[in-house]
């Protein structure tokens, strides 16, 4: 009998397990022959959105440096509101804890509202120039980044 005349039924039968937590070992998410550069690492949605906020912030630098005020930007999943809340859910806000402006980015209401990672940046750059605008009282145009001067 010929070992390799048989026919292939596709993959093998069972369930695949994934023992102790640790996820999918092998060439699938090692380096070797079938991946030689590996598998690209996988950044949960608040990591990502973190990024996002830090590479905003990289682009008003210069707003940054030109104020005397220190602002504290605060990520949070989403806000708290009372029971009676009838208006739209806020997206970020500007408020002040012990003396020290702070903008509050909401990450579930900015990422719902956005179609796309372009969207979401140019939605999240929108809300940090005008809460920023808010507390230096400075116009919007002025912080941002996007526009030619």
């Amino acid at each position: 009998m010929d070992l390799y005349s048989g026919v292939v039924a596709g993959p093998r039968g069972g369930s695949m397990r994934d023992r102790r937590g640790r996820g999918r070992r092998g060439p699938v998410a090692l380096p070797g022959p079938l991946s030689p550069r590996s598998v690209p690492v996988h950044r949960p949605p608040r990591a990502e959105f973190d990024l996002l906020v830090g590479d905003a912030l990289d682009q008003l630098r210069p707003a940054f440096e030109r104020e005397a005020t220190t602002v504290e930007v605060v990520v949070e999943e989403v806000p708290i509101l009372p029971e009676e809340w009838a208006d739209d859910v806020p997206l970020s806000i500007a408020t002040e804890l012990g003396g020290t402006p702070r903008v509050v980015l909401f990450r579930l209401p900015l990422t719902h509202r956005s179609t796309g990672r372009e969207d979401l940046v140019d939605l999240l750059l929108d809300h940090l120039v005008d809460r920023l605008a808010e507390i230096w009282q400075v116009p919007p145009d002025d912080l941002d980044p996007r526009l030619d001067r």
